[in-house]
């Protein structure tokens, strides 16, 4: 099923406003991405060019960058989130489960969701069974926190025609791999609807430090300049902001500084909520059905 069969057409000037409860205007959405890089195999991501540029296996020098994020980042950017008591969706490999089972555990006890984002880091398209490789991911994250995940993104957000039905066959209810919109939107698969949740490129630290090679404060004026947008147009409708950070770069000592400054200004807003994507999911759901559905114009 192509895109626009799964997902019909309808701007948001044609939706009813969406309200959020107990006089809340905006949510923040806190995503941390953890990943197992196989050794074995060319790394997701380079930042050091190769020598003669040509890549060589096995690639040490950037397995090294990610585990960094692993043993040291993640403990910086999770240090910070819970003394501001904010509970972070987890985008999570299933195999961070064994390989880190340590960031799993930390993970678990502070109540964070765990979301799917594949068994491990490399794109859907090689996948030999994309089929089992998400009920095999699923199984892992229920087996180790006791509860399926509810919500899905795929590493680098690649999919094929047929992930979503996949994914809803799994029993998955949101995907994050539709960076299409402010609000959620109704994916059709063969498996029902599934929700397609507002995540982000650009305020991702891959996109904005890797990948556009921006100085680390420009992670800060960024997100604020999101903020500051949407806030005010939370006005008259709910607006949902994600924020998606991976230890490896944000948890590094020259960034650090600016993930945490983003954080602490939104926890003195007003009106601004810190939810999870689950929450998110929820509180979509419940509105939804007191709602008339949107016209399709084109």
């Amino acid at each position: 099923m192509i895109p626009s069969k799964r997902l019909p057409y309808v701007p948001i000037i044609d939706r009813p406003p969406l309200k959020l409860p107990g006089g809340a205007r905006m949510v923040i959405w806190p995503v941390v991405n953890v990943e197992v890089w196989d050794i074995k195999r060319p790394m997701p991501r380079q930042v050091l060019p190769p020598p003669t540029h040509v890549t060589r296996l096995p690639d040490f020098a950037h397995w090294a960058w990610h585990e960094y994020g692993m043993r040291v980042g993640y403990w910086r950017i999770k240090e910070f989130l819970d003394d501001l008591g904010i509970k972070a969706s987890l985008f999570t490999n299933g195999r961070v489960c064994t390989d880190y089972a340590r960031v799993a555990e930390s993970a678990l006890e502070s109540g964070w969701e765990f979301v799917g984002h594949s068994w491990d880091q490399q794109p859907t398209h090689v996948e030999k069974d994309q089929r089992a490789m998400i009920q095999r991911t699923v199984k892992e994250i229920k087996s180790f926190t006791g509860k399926a995940p509810v919500g899905w993104l795929s590493p680098g957000l690649t999919e094929t025609l047929y992930t979503p039905d996949y994914l809803a066959e799994a029993g998955i209810k949101y995907i994050a791999d539709w960076v299409v919109d402010d609000e959620p939107c109704e994916l059709q698969t063969t498996h029902g609807k599934v929700l397609s949740m507002p995540y982000s490129l650009e305020l991702n630290d891959i996109a904005m430090m890797m990948v556009q090679h921006h100085a680390a404060a420009e992670f800060e004026s960024r997100c604020m300049d999101q903020f500051e947008r949407l806030y005010e147009e939370s006005k008259t409708r709910a607006k949902i902001m994600a924020i998606a950070v991976h230890p490896y770069i944000s948890g590094v000592p020259h960034r650090i500084k600016y993930f945490e400054r983003v954080f602490q200004k939104l926890r003195k807003q007003k009106g601004v909520v810190f939810w999870t994507g689950e929450q998110i999911y929820d509180w979509y759901r419940r509105t939804q059905k007191a709602v008339p559905k949107a016209g399709v114009k084109r």
